[in-house]
């Protein structure tokens, strides 16, 4: 009877020891995840701002060339200058003015 009482006392210890490891185990996995969100969150908050930022160039950029080409349309609009985009498309661009002033 002294072993088998012996061997439950050795066995409830081994228990003891396990569900410790498991706890710290699940512990550590809980700090993970967390570290793992936070570095997702901070990667998904750099996405969102390079995203405005390239919008905001792109946005620039394209008023800029906007801004560059409006004395060569408007020359070519009042009849004083020829298609400002290359000669292949300039029949295009006089029927489409043509037919719109019609």
């Amino acid at each position: 009877m002294t072993s088998l009482f012996a061997q439950e006392i050795r066995l409830s210890k081994r228990h003891e020891e396990i569900v410790s490891q498991r706890l710290k185990l699940l512990q550590q996995m809980e700090s993970k995840f967390e570290d793992q969100n936070k570095e997702k969150a901070s990667q998904i908050q750099a996405a969102e701002a390079a995203f405005k930022r390239n919008f905001r160039l792109l946005k620039t950029l394209y008023w800029a060339s906007v801004e560059d080409y409006i004395p060569k349309w408007e020359q070519f609009l009042l009849g004083r200058a020829p298609y400002p985009m290359g000669v292949e498309n300039q029949n295009e661009a006089e029927n489409t003015i043509r037919n719109k002033a019609q």
